[in-house]
């Protein structure tokens, strides 16, 4: 998880890097500025860390944190209320010919 400054057009392009090197490194994106990757236990979550290490950005704030298949299993999904203007742009009926 991970929140960068963004007012500057360096500070952009850092953060634009950042989340590139995740995505090469096998992170995906959970939601914006979380970014998970799938380890093969403690001493392969920890290699990746040292890892993570090397493509730190210079300014902003990262947290790692380690949990179990189980645990990410579990996770719940929370949705809002739709709003009235996503009910409106769902089509009623579709043909196809």
């Amino acid at each position: 998880m991970f929140d960068m400054p963004t007012k500057t057009k360096e500070d952009r392009k850092a953060n634009t890097k950042f989340r590139q090197n995740l995505i090469k490194e096998g992170y995906f994106m959970l939601q914006f500025s979380v970014y998970v990757r799938v380890c093969k236990g403690l001493k392969s979550a920890n290699n990746y860390l040292e890892r993570l290490e090397l493509i730190l950005p210079k300014k902003g704030h990262i947290r790692a944190m380690m949990i179990t298949e189980r645990q990410f299993d579990n996770m719940k999904l929370l949705l809002g209320k739709e709003s009235e203007t996503e009910k409106a742009r769902k089509p009623q009926q579709l043909t196809l010919f």
